[in-house]
């Protein structure tokens, strides 16, 4: 290995290193893109509607979402409240519950003992008392927010200077590949933050009317969790029909049944027609896809690296498709051909 290959590889170890002492950093950047392009949506409808500039466009978008924000808040939090008020009394009663039903079948009484026994619950309150002081970090995580929405306002307030100041590091013969790239994956972020985004509301509603209509208790904070839980395809369905679940096996089997087979219908609907239908102009990712980044960056960031994962992915697969696959492979040429 010659000096200049040595001193290429000490630079990318020296880069990698970089990066990921940088990873948080590098983390909020990103979610203020998606954030600001997630701005940059609305602002640009609203300019081609009406004689604005971008400032001021941007302020009416910001104002009418805090607007609708509060709002809708002031019409849902007090029932949201009473309801996870009503689900962490009902925690107890869905524990005994659930030691009966693992009663009932052979090989499952330790489980029935694991929930039932007061005293391995007494030897876990200084487990609890150790999770408080997860909340000591809440003051950091809403600094860390509140700078990432910063962030955003600033990079939708003048997107084409921050385009240009990208553009211009790069060498000349790159630049015009470069600004369309650019481009590409506003767009498809563009469209997949839309497409999820109106997903997510429709999850939301038709999961709230039908536990309604099933008489399916905290029917509210249940849908509201699976609505938000769209944005996490593949695990977040899943996991958001536990809380139902858990509600109506406090009533009946029946019940039970009846809102698996809601949840069953509702998630083939938005996995198979909804979203699909939604990003058909965009990136649609595959199932295993979208798992795989999930975990990976799970493990790595925790819940903000799982939360910005399909955004990433999005990026990258777009990246991908016009670097790798129309710049260097389909230019590949068979040796000797």
């Amino acid at each position: 290995m010659n000096s200049r290959a040595l001193l290429g590889v000490l630079a990318l170890v020296v880069l990698g290193l970089l990066i990921w002492e940088l990873r948080w950093v590098l983390l909020i950047l990103f979610g203020a893109v998606v954030l600001a392009v997630a701005l940059d949506v609305p602002v640009t409808l609203l300019r081609r509607r009406l004689p604005l500039n971008r400032p001021a466009a941007l302020a009416l978008v910001v104002v009418t979402l805090g607007l609708v924000g509060w709002k809708v808040s002031e019409l849902l939090l007090p029932e949201l409240v009473q309801q996870a008020n009503e689900f962490t009394q009902l925690v107890p009663v869905l524990l005994r519950r659930l030691g009966e039903l693992a009663g009932q079948f052979r090989g499952l009484q330790n489980l029935e003992e694991l929930l039932l026994d007061p005293e391995r619950w007494e030897r876990l309150q200084p487990l609890g008392s150790q999770l408080l002081g997860v909340a000591g970090s809440t003051a950091n995580t809403t600094i860390q927010m509140l700078l990432m929405g910063l962030l955003a306002v600033l990079l939708a307030l003048d997107p084409r200077s921050h385009q240009r100041l990208l553009i211009a590091a790069c060498p000349r013969f790159c630049r015009p590949g470069l600004e369309r790239l650019l481009h590409d994956c506003r767009q498809a972020v563009g469209g997949w933050l839309g497409g999820m985004t109106i997903s997510a509301l429709v999850v939301f509603a038709l999961t709230w009317a039908g536990l309604a209509l099933l008489q399916v208790p905290l029917a509210l904070l249940s849908a509201l969790v699976c609505g938000l839980l769209t944005f996490v395809p593949t695990i977040g369905p899943t996991a958001a029909s536990l809380l139902p679940l858990a509600v109506a096996l406090l009533i009946s089997p029946a019940k039970l049944v009846q809102v698996l087979i809601l949840r069953l219908l509702l998630q083939n609907f938005e996995a198979f027609v909804l979203t699909p239908l939604l990003l058909r102009r965009t990136v649609n990712l595959l199932p295993t896809v979208a798992l795989m980044a999930q975990l990976s960056l799970g493990a790595l960031l925790g819940l903000p690296g799982v939360l910005l994962a399909l955004p990433l992915v999005v990026v990258l697969q777009v990246i991908c498709q016009r670097v790798l696959v129309e710049q260097v492979m389909d230019r590949w040429s068979q040796p000797g051909g």
